[in-house]
């Protein structure tokens, strides 16, 4: 549908213009997220696989590669609900870490934050929308349930005609 060609495009632009951004400047955008990754990663650590990453300049990276590879994706329309899903994952921390709002004394600073915040929060529901439209399509468990009724029903059938054939031959 032309609406879905035209509208996945505009909703990947600002993930792939982010992510570009921060693969360009890992170290700025490492340094606004450290505070939300030591509050989450310090009480994993040691529950965490010995090579999993944690400092804060990697994940940036891997942050930035997932909104350009997902953005993408979903630009050109490929897997477009797992690349969704993936953005989704991506905007939220990167949401609660550079606009929390809710740190910020100056009423004009938190204002300005509040309004990213926001936005970040509406283009969390396009993505959350994209994850689960299908295109029109019925959705897999809706064919999986008409699926397993035919069969039912076929089985039915199946089972009533060769009761119905035992009953002629007695």
């Amino acid at each position: 549908m032309l609406i879905r060609r035209l509208a996945r495009p505009m909703l990947a632009a600002i993930f792939i213009y982010g992510g570009i951004g921060a693969l360009r400047d890992a170290p700025s955008h490492a340094k606004a997220a450290a505070p939300l990754l030591e509050k989450t990663t310090a009480p994993l650590k040691d529950s965490l696989p010995e090579h999993f990453p944690t400092d804060p300049e990697t994940l940036v990276r891997i942050d930035g590669a997932v909104k350009i590879g997902a953005g993408t994706l979903l630009a050109i329309g490929r897997f477009p609900r797992l690349a969704a899903l993936l953005l989704a994952g991506s905007v939220v921390p990167t949401t609660l870490a550079a606009h929390a709002f809710w740190e910020i004394d100056d009423p004009q600073e938190r204002a300005n934050q509040q309004i990213h915040f926001l936005k970040n929060v509406g283009l969390l529901g396009g993505l959350l929308i994209t994850a689960v439209d299908t295109g029109g399509k019925p959705s897999v468990g809706y064919r999986a349930k008409r699926r397993a009724r035919k069969v039912s029903a076929h089985t039915h059938q199946t089972v009533g005609a060769i009761k119905g054939a035992k009953k002629v031959k007695k």
